[in-house]
């Protein structure tokens, strides 16, 4: 600057607007990662994060050595965050920026960590509290004991087969769900989608469709996740169409079953253990303090997955349209309540919206809509390819890939 100024043909006035032009401010992040701590509950290991508002993580595990690495995007570190040394299955955690604009924490974990950590949120005044499980030696044993009990129904099968998904319209027949403005009946236009989704399915080689209700028929809550188990499916997807009274409201959102829901489905089969399975596995005949555990760990693995690949199917869902909700939200709907599927319920958009409504009225809206779903659901089976799938082949070359990032 003292060049500038000892310059006559410089004025002052020139010299501010070449700083203002040449100055590149820092971004400044959505979000800020204010806290980290890990916590022990009943001998389960739990990371908790606080942020100072909600972001969508992406959360995967890595091997040799094993690792859980949480991807918060659009977040910074906060100024005073210290992260802890390890404790329960967390060896040691690290952090870091990452592309300029997120935020990404690695964990070093032990062989008691589960492969799909579960993760939630709770929201509050001061800000947001992300909760990721990290399991417990005693869950990862005796899921490991009864390991067909826990995958039985996704578990290791002829080599080169094709990886099930289980496509759900919601509502039928007598129960038309929620009506549009404009007449059109959510069963109408969640029929649509599934059909069209399950096509495309089934035109994707290693991969195939099996629909739950393929007319226009009412179909109990608990047969339809049960005909998906009956059929081996490795994943459940409930299709639907939100409704609110403020016609105002747009946007997708996706669901996956809350810590509420899988606890009542849990009391339910320990309390019926005459008739419950696990998987094959009947719980009859088992310890009912075993019982707990194995129910335990079965859905702690399980909402692990769901949420993972309903996080991968909300991502592709901001491709096509608005999104209501930014983050995988949680609730206790009975298609959900399967103990061994991973499973999601998919809300299109609002039908109480009249534009919206005449979107999910369109064949091109509808092929759209079904085309980000099962983007999503590829780009999770390309990180989890179940055991005997022909997309098993691929999984060890990304995970290559990822090891090779440096994290």
């Amino acid at each position: 600057m003292a060049r500038f100024r000892s310059d006559p043909r410089w004025s002052c006035a020139a010299v501010l607007l070449l700083a203002v032009a040449c100055w590149n401010p820092p971004a400044v992040a959505g979000s800020s990662l204010r806290t980290a701590s890990l916590e022990t509950e009943t001998g389960t290991t739990v990371l908790v994060l606080g942020l100072s508002s909600s972001v969508r993580p992406r959360v995967f595990t890595l091997n040799d050595p094993r690792r859980v690495v949480i991807d918060l995007p659009d977040t910074q570190r906060g100024i005073a965050l210290s992260l802890p040394t390890g404790v329960g299955t967390v060896k040691s955690l690290r952090g870091s920026a990452r592309n300029g604009s997120s935020f990404r924490l690695v964990l070093e974990v032990t062989d008691e960590a589960p492969a799909a950590p579960q993760v939630a949120w709770a929201t509050s005044a001061s800000g947001s509290k992300l909760r990721i499980n990290l399991g417990s030696a005693q869950q990862a044993r005796v899921a490991a004991t009864p390991q067909r009990a826990v995958r039985a129904a996704h578990g290791p099968g002829p080599a080169g087969r094709d990886i099930i998904i289980a496509v759900d319209a919601g509502h039928g027949g007598d129960d038309p769900g929620a009506s549009g403005p404009g007449g059109t009946h959510e069963k109408d236009v969640t029929l649509a989608i599934a059909r069209t989704l399950a096509a495309r399915i089934d035109a994707r080689p290693g991969m195939r469709a099996v629909l739950t209700r393929d007319s226009d028929r009412l179909i109990d809550l608990r047969e339809r996740f049960q005909r998906a188990r009956n059929a081996r499916a490795d994943l459940f997807i409930s299709i639907h169409a939100d409704s609110v009274r403020d016609r105002t409201i747009t946007g997708a959102s996706v669901y996956t079953l809350s810590y509420h829901g899988a606890s009542s489905e849990a009391a339910r089969s320990l309390a019926d253990r005459e008739n419950a399975k696990l998987g094959s596995m009947p719980l009859s005949n088992v310890d009912p303090n075993l019982a707990s555990v194995l129910v335990d760990a079965a859905q702690s693995q399980i909402m692990g997955e769901s949420v993972e690949a309903a996080d991968q199917v909300l991502s592709a869902l901001d491709e096509v349209g608005a999104i209501r909700k930014k983050v995988v939200q949680h609730a206790g709907f009975m298609v959900l309540k399967s103990p061994d599927l991973p499973s999601m319920l998919v809300e299109t958009a609002y039908i109480s919206n009249p534009e919206e409504e005449r979107n999910l009225r369109s064949s091109a809206y509808q092929d759209r809509l079904a085309r980000a779903i099962e983007s999503g659901v590829v780009a999770y089976f390309q990180r989890h390819p179940p055991d005997g799938t022909n997309y098993a082949s691929a999984h060890g070359v990304e995970a290559k890939d990822l090891n090779d990032s440096g994290v």
